[in-house]
């Protein structure tokens, strides 16, 4: 959490004003019962109706100034909260946009949005009432007590044994519900994960029935929630009444010390008004400390969580951001690689070798689960190798900058994405410098075109996930994303799955008239997509078990042969 706290350094001038200004509301508003005892001790006994009238509007203007500094104060204390949870925001979402597959596998979904909402909401609160209260409570507080000894020293011994304990039974609420509001936000992250995994999966849900199961699923983690939330909340609650309970004790005794000293002429009633009116601000000042610690305690455990965050993912900062010396006639080579999942118990791959030449055509083909995906994916850097050498154009990917490195391979991934936006900002995306024609010519090899042209051409909308395009639309239009920006090494994988024969024959043969010097690798499981193909690339099991032409393929490869008269015959 202490490390967040560097996003303030933008408002140090906030940071120092707030509190300041608070302090000096609870100056004036000390002054208060000072001016009760006058009214009480001289005005009212010698019935001067002028220094009545002259006190009233002394308070009157206390009441006025101190709600001028609290303004301000608050003022203050909004903008920096407000500012720094936006500074927190923004480094949680960079650092997002920085983690590699294996680091957002690892993560969450669910955590990550938790962190980028709840969390950060929690910290802005707990920024906002410390900036306000943190100096201003104690302030009070301790100021009571001086006033006091001011007034009458015998008096003010009660301040001195209260004030410890209350101290006493805060700190320690405090202490013991640190670790129960960490664990109520775990129990928040798991609601949010079946909050999320229910509503992407909605339509399988009800296509297999599985509604009451789900629902059923959900009231057991939000029921662990709330009971945990209460038990919580129990505990917090017990700050209130304690604290009352000993403060109003302490002014029971003050006003029965106070009538006896009174009756025997050694105290003012004015002096024990104004000591009653002190205990009471102290109690009300303490209520506040207790809020504030409380959100002081959630802000800080969500800090904690951000800041694991924010640590998490040392793959893509290991890199050390270089580009390649010297290009190579190989645009990518496997030498022995393997590859394995986190939290996997076997590879994916294992002793994948394998070279592809520059302008080269392969395809990748290979039952389900045979580590095709897992294959292309190592390419871009998406995911480490475990052991053996990966290089792209001459250079290990990991001594690539990522930046550069994903710029020059473009990969067009199984689902297709689309941003909420336009068809022009989604394409955007491949190259931001790309002209209206070079996103027409991207359209017309994708094959996607015709239907943009229908719409609205480049400035059709495009909803959320892409919800008003069909699968193959958006297929079309993902690969239309990657070809804008003219990469190196196109990789699509798996993603003409939703096109039609005669639709998926045309890109590939759009794309075959593109740029001599482009290296394509096709992922798909239909022999149809990867016959024309170089070469072709069979896996099984996350081994290499074929490498050649079709013809080639047929006669030496009886996985390959396998699969094409699956299709074919």
């Amino acid at each position: 959490m202490i490390r967040l706290l560097s996003e303030l350094r933008n408002y140090k001038k906030e940071v120092v004003l707030a509190p300041l200004f608070k302090m000096l509301e609870a100056l004036f508003e000390l002054f208060v019962p000072l001016v009760m005892k006058r009214i009480v001790d001289e005005a009212i006994p010698d019935r001067d109706t002028a220094m009545i009238v002259w006190m009233c509007l002394l308070l009157f203007l206390l009441a006025l100034v101190g709600l001028g500094c609290s303004l301000t104060a608050q003022y203050f204390s909004a903008k920096a909260a407000t500012g720094f949870a936006s500074g927190i925001r923004t480094r949680v979402f960079s650092h997002i946009q920085a983690l590699t597959f294996t680091d957002l596998d690892r993560i969450g979904a669910s955590t990550l949005i938790t962190r980028m909402t709840s969390d950060i909401n929690q910290i802005q609160n707990g920024t906002n009432l410390t900036l306000r209260l943190f100096m201003r409570s104690p302030f009070v507080v301790f100021g009571a007590m001086i006033m006091a000894f001011t007034i009458d020293v015998q008096a003010a011994w009660v301040f001195a044994v209260v004030i410890p304990l209350l101290s006493l039974v805060v700190f320690g609420i405090m202490l013991y519900t640190l670790p129960l509001y960490r664990k109520v936000q775990g129990s928040l992250d798991r609601v949010t994960g079946k909050t999320r995994e229910n509503l992407t999966g909605v339509r399988v849900i009800r296509a297999f029935r599985r509604e009451e199961r789900e629902v059923s699923a959900f009231r057991e983690a939000n029921g662990t929630l709330e009971r945990e939330q209460l038990f919580v909340g129990k505990v917090a609650a017990l700050m209130n009444p304690v604290t009352y309970v000993l403060v109003n004790l302490a002014i029971v005794f003050l006003i029965y010390t106070g009538a006896v000293r009174v009756q025997a002429g050694a105290l003012t009633q004015g002096a024990v008004i104004a000591l009653v009116n002190y205990m009471g601000q102290i109690l009300v000042e303490l209520i506040k400390l207790a809020n504030l610690i409380i959100n002081m305690t959630k802000a800080a455990a969500c800090g904690n969580r951000v800041q694991e965050l924010l640590e998490s993912g040392t793959e893509e900062r290991a890199l050390s951001g270089t580009v390649p010396r010297e290009e190579t006639e190989d645009a990518i080579r496997f030498d022995r690689v393997s590859m394995r999942y986190e939290g996997a118990g076997a590879d994916a791959l294992t002793d994948v070798s394998f070279s592809v030449k520059r302008g080269e055509t392969v395809g990748i083909i290979g039952g389900t689960g045979s580590g095709k995906t897992s294959l292309v994916h190592l390419i871009p850097g998406y995911y480490p190798v475990k052991a053996g050498t990966l290089s792209v154009f001459g250079q290990d990917t990991r001594d690539w900058d990522p930046s550069e490195l994903r710029r020059r391979v473009a990969v067009v991934m199984q689902k297709a994405v689309l941003f909420a936006g336009t068809v022009r900002s989604n394409l955007l995306m491949g190259n931001p410098d790309a002209d209206d024609e070079t996103l027409w010519k991207a359209l017309e090899d994708a094959q996607a075109a015709s239907f943009v042209r229908e719409k609205d051409g480049l400035d059709t909308a495009v909803e959320q996930d892409g919800r008003n395009f069909s699968g193959g639309q958006k297929q079309r239009l993902a690969i239309a994303r990657a070809l804008t920006g003219r990469p190196g090494i196109l990789i699509l994988d798996d993603s003409a799955s939703a096109l039609d024969f005669a639709t998926d024959a045309a890109l590939r043969e759009a794309i075959s008239r593109l740029d001599p010097g482009m290296t394509v690798l096709i992922v798909s499981q239909r022999t149809a997509s990867v016959m024309n193909a170089d070469r072709i690339l069979v896996l099984d099991d996350g081994k290499l078990a074929g490498s050649g032409t079709h013809r080639e393929l047929l006669e030496t490869c009886g996985l390959y042969r396998e699969i094409y008269d699956s299709q074919f015959q």
